[in-house]
């Protein structure tokens, strides 16, 4: 099966496409653009910048990758980047922005959902299996690590962090980090840890020892009473140490935004 490109579609003579790339009617693909093998591209999806999309990808109609940071820092003639990794759906009118200044890259790894509206904006940082839903909005430099979940319309605060397997309920303002492995979402306008992402967690194979350690940890550090540094002490001290309670802890004195 051959490239197929639409009549319609315009495609610079100097991108690169993959074996079995499909451009739909009415795209765009700008000169610096590379995409992977089997990747399709739909109606009206705007690809432009240095921008990578790895294999099989499907991007849907009126999305925009690599365009122009909204950042006023920029200036023009800055040389920055988009990687989208392998297996991303990126889907109707979502949005990719470039870096901000030379060669800091906005990056979404492999196997994400990045659903309709969505926005990433410059040097945001997605791992893999991350799960944007409808209209989450991420500022400047946020991270999203590994098998994020974020809920529909949730906004994040630029520099924000938020570790593996954290989910985040719908419409959450996200102003600080997130712990890894647990659950937050909006209570009384503010945002909060409910506590370990129980289910998440269960169907992603985790034993039930370590399910039942984040919970004492998840008790220490928000129920016990005690300031930040002497909880994540009695968790260091009387939580079984195992690998997910060290990347916890670590997750909580490595924050430079704060923890939730």
């Amino acid at each position: 099966m051959a490239t197929k490109i639409h009549p319609t579609a315009i495609v610079d003579q100097n991108a690169q496409l993959g074996d079995d790339v499909e451009i739909g009617p009415y795209a765009n693909v700008g000169p610096d653009v590379k995409i992977g093998a089997r990747t399709v591209v739909q109606q009206g999806a705007i690809l432009r910048g240095h921008s990578t999309i790895g294999e099989d990808c499907q991007i849907f109609p009126y999305a925009c990758i690599g365009m122009k940071t909204q950042d006023l820092k920029y200036v023009d003639g800055s040389v920055s980047f988009v990687e989208i990794g392998n297996r991303t759906v990126i889907r109707e009118f979502a949005t990719v922005h470039l870096g901000t200044k030379d060669g800091e890259k906005t990056i979404i790894g492999d196997d994400c959902l990045f659903m309709a509206y969505c926005h990433a904006a410059h040097g945001c940082v997605l791992g893999n299996h991350v799960i944007c839903s409808n209209s989450v909005q991420l500022a400047g430099d946020v991270h999203l690590q590994d098998w994020v979940i974020v809920g529909g319309c949730a906004a994040a605060h630029q520099f924000c962090s938020i570790g593996r397997h954290a989910m985040v309920g719908g419409m959450t303002k996200i102003r600080q980090d997130v712990p890894p492995f647990m659950l937050c979402d909006m209570v009384d306008g503010g945002m909060k840890i409910i506590g370990p992402n129980v289910v998440g967690l269960t169907r992603r194979g985790f034993k039930k020892e370590v399910i039942q350690a984040l919970k004492e940890a998840f008790r220490f550090i928000y129920h016990s009473g005690l300031n930040r540094s002497q909880a994540l002490e009695r968790v260091e001290n009387d939580v079984e140490q195992l690998d997910e309670v060290k990347e916890l802890v670590a997750f909580y004195r490595n924050s430079t935004r704060g923890v939730c």
